[in-house]
Order: structure tokens, then C-alpha cells, then sequence
């Protein structure tokens, strides 16, 4: 996509020169820009793809409707792959940070965002390969902050106007807007701000910290949760952490720091070795299983469609085997929905190649489970 130009003429109540700007631009893993185009235009009938670079896709809005504010809430919810997505601007050049803030100020002085994210198109590169850092340029937002004195960085409050500063090399930055409404875009690029913590036995601890903050969900001290192939125990840790009483399911040994927990409990066995009655009671199903996705949700589905089983919720990670099977997400929503429950699904800043599904349990019964009586 050419550097579009931020100076063009807008009504006097606009927050910015273009209130909608022509492109919408999405972030997410290196490896997804396909499926995430691929969901994004079965979202936005007309739209047209712009720019794609490892990492970051562009697309033409259509003619016609200019999506929210936060163009990740309402119907491009479903875009899944996307880290995040902003009204792109354009493009700023320069031969140092200080030039492409002079630039982006030039180009577009009516700016009215009080809160900055500035982030590296490849945070996992940018980071060092851990993806523990998602603030990878401290003198391209000293040089913003000097720019643009009324822009803040830091903690971003729902409703806040958010300019968007995507770092794309040494020489360009991309520009753009949104309105901060969901949790994860609170975060700059969208990308979960918490590190593992060295304590912790795995990496599913952060997922599901990423999970639990990301869709803002919040688990009742107190209540019971099971999952399903717990080893080494990262995701039971974290329930355990949030006051829940944990069973894990996994013929495989548990970390002790999470085996000896009191409130942890330990069935050495597989998950479909357990009897159905013994899921009685339980609020919560977790399950991050190195399976096929359509495995696991059948290892779910046997769970809450069982006479007398009715968590609360559903936290499950789907493995995608390759990016094709991306294509089956719509169809793994629908089985959900007919357990009962209410689904939704992104793709983890912290995970790799899969899903985080998380589903609560529907004010009315689902279709098959009225068919159990």
C-alpha cells in the first residue's frame, strides 16, 4: 500500500484528519496472514486487501458502512487471527525516530488520542524470541512523547482515543486509531503485557492468565475446576493462583509445586478413562491438549453433554496441526453452540500455532442436550 497521505480535509468534530482513514489494519502471529484475510473479507464483504508484510495485513474498507470505533468489537469480533485492528492512516518514513515523529505530526495535526501504543510489527523478533516484550522501541516513544505532549503512554482506560504506531523496520512506522473498548485493546498491539514468571511450571500458566484477562473472565474463588491433560500443570497453577479447587486429568506426572497444592488433585489417567458421573460439580473444563482440535472437542463435548454435567464455562486451547485447518473454526463454534453454550475464540499472543476457545454456558439448554430430556 503507497504512504497515505494524513492531511486530508475532515469535518471540525472528527478526531482525526480522516475519521475512518481508507485501510483497516490487522496484526497477528507470523504465519496467520492468510487465515486471518481469509476471516476478515468473510466479515467485510467488498473489502479489498492492501499491504501484507510477516505479521501485519492491510485491507481496503468497503465503500459502504465504516466499521466501530473499536474495530475489534461488534462483527469483526470474529476475525480470531487478529492481535488487534486499527483504522490505518498510512505510513510515516524518516531517517531517525525524531524524523518519523516530526512526520507524523506534519501529516496529521489535528491527532485527539489521549493514550499511545506504540509496538514492533514482530514482537517475538523484537523481543528476542521469548515474546515476553511487547514495548520494543523506549526511543521511538521518547520520540513521540516529545511530539505529541498531550499523548501519554502507558495504562490505556476503556473509551480512551488510541493512537496506534506499529514499528516496521528501521525506517517506517504505520499509523493508526482505535477506540479502546475490549480488554485486549487495552494492550499495545494487542499483545498480552504479562511475562512468565519464573516460578511458574509451563507456558500454559501464561496462556491462561492471557485468557482469563482477554476475554475477562473471572473464576469464583471457591469453585471447582477439572482439566483435561494437565501435565506438567501451568494451566492448573494458574486456577489454582485464582482460588479454585483443581482436579487434573493426565497419566503423566504433575510439577510438585502444583501436585502437593491442598487444593490440587490428581487423577493419574486419561481423560476418557474417567467416568462421565464423576464430572458432576465441576464449574470450570480447561483442557490444552497437544491434539487434533476436532479430538479435543469431542473429549469436551462428551463431558458437558453427560446427564447431570453443567460447568459454568469451557477454557480450551485448539491445536492447529497446519494454518489450513483454519478453515474449520466456524464449524468447531457451531458443535459448541450446540452443547449449550456460548462460544468465543482468538488466537493468544502467548500461544503458538492454535486457539483459545472459551465458551459459557447458555441460558437455555442446547439443542441436543434437550433431545437427552
Amino acid at each position: 500500500m503507497a504512504s497515505t497521505s494524513l492531511s486530508s480535509a475532515a469535518a471540525p468534530s472528527s478526531p482525526f484528519p480522516d475519521p475512518q482513514g481508507r485501510f483497516l489494519l490487522a496484526t497477528c502471529q507470523a504465519g496467520a496472514e492468510e487465515a486471518l484475510a481469509s476471516r476478515l473479507l468473510s466479515l467485510l464483504p467488498g473489502a479489498g486487501r492492501g499491504a501484507w508484510r510477516r505479521g501485519l495485513v492491510t485491507f481496503r474498507r468497503p465503500p459502504v458502512a465504516a466499521p466501530p470505533d473499536d474495530p475489534s468489537s461488534g462483527s469483526l469480533a470474529g476475525a480470531v487471527f487478529a492481535r488487534t485492528l486499527v483504522h490505518c492512516l498510512g505510513q510515516v518514513h524518516g531517517a531517525d525516530d525524531a524524523a518519523r515523529a516530526a512526520a507524523l505530526v506534519a501529516l496529521s495535526p489535528a491527532i485527539a488520542a489521549t493514550r499511545l501504543h506504540i509496538w514492533h510489527r514482530d514482537h517475538r523478533e523484537a523481543a528476542g524470541g521469548d515474546g515476553s516484550a511487547h514495548d520494543t522501541s523506549s526511543a521511538a516513544r521518547a520520540a513521540l512523547v516529545a511530539a505529541l505532549p498531550g499523548i501519554a503512554p502507558g495504562a490505556t482506560a476503556t473509551g480512551d482515543l488510541v493512537l496506534d504506531v506499529v514499528v516496521d523496520g528501521p525506517e517506517r512506522w504505520w499509523v493508526g486509531w482505535h477506540r479502546a473498548t475490549t480488554p485486549s485493546s487495552h494492550w499495545p498491539g494487542g499483545i498480552h503485557p504479562q511475562p512468565l514468571p519464573a516460578d511458574k511450571v509451563s507456558r500454559a500458566w501464561l496462556k491462561l492468565d492471557e485468557a482469563l484477562a482477554g476475554f475477562a473472565l473471572t473464576p469464583t474463588p471457591g469453585e471447582r475446576a477439572v482439566e483435561l491433560g494437565a501435565a506438567p500443570g501451568g494451566a492448573s497453577q494458574r486456577l489454582l493462583e485464582a482460588g479454585l479447587d483443581v482436579v487434573g486429568i493426565d497419566p503423566a506426572l504433575i510439577d510438585p509445586c502444583v501436585a502437593t497444592h491442598p487444593r490440587f488433585t490428581h487423577w493419574r489417567k486419561r481423560a476418557r478413562d474417567v467416568r462421565l458421573r464423576e464430572f458432576r460439580g465441576f464449574d470450570w473444563i480447561v483442557a490444552d491438549m497437544n491434539i487434533d482440535p476436532v479430538s479435543t472437542l469431542e473429549a469436551i463435548g462428551r463431558v458437558v453433554t453427560a446427564p447431570g454435567v453443567r460447568p459454568r464455562g469451557i477454557i480450551a486451547t485448539l491445536k492447529l496441526p497446519d494454518w489450513s485447518r483454519a478453515g474449520g473454526v466456524d464449524g468447531w463454534l457451531a458443535a459448541v453452540r450446540g452443547w449449550g453454550y456460548t462460544p468465543r475464540v482468538r488466537q493468544l499472543s502467548t500461544g503458538g500455532r492454535e486457539i483459545c476457545l472459551v465458551a459459557l454456558r447458555s441460558g437455555r439448554r442446547g439443542a441436543a442436550r434437550r433431545r437427552r430430556g
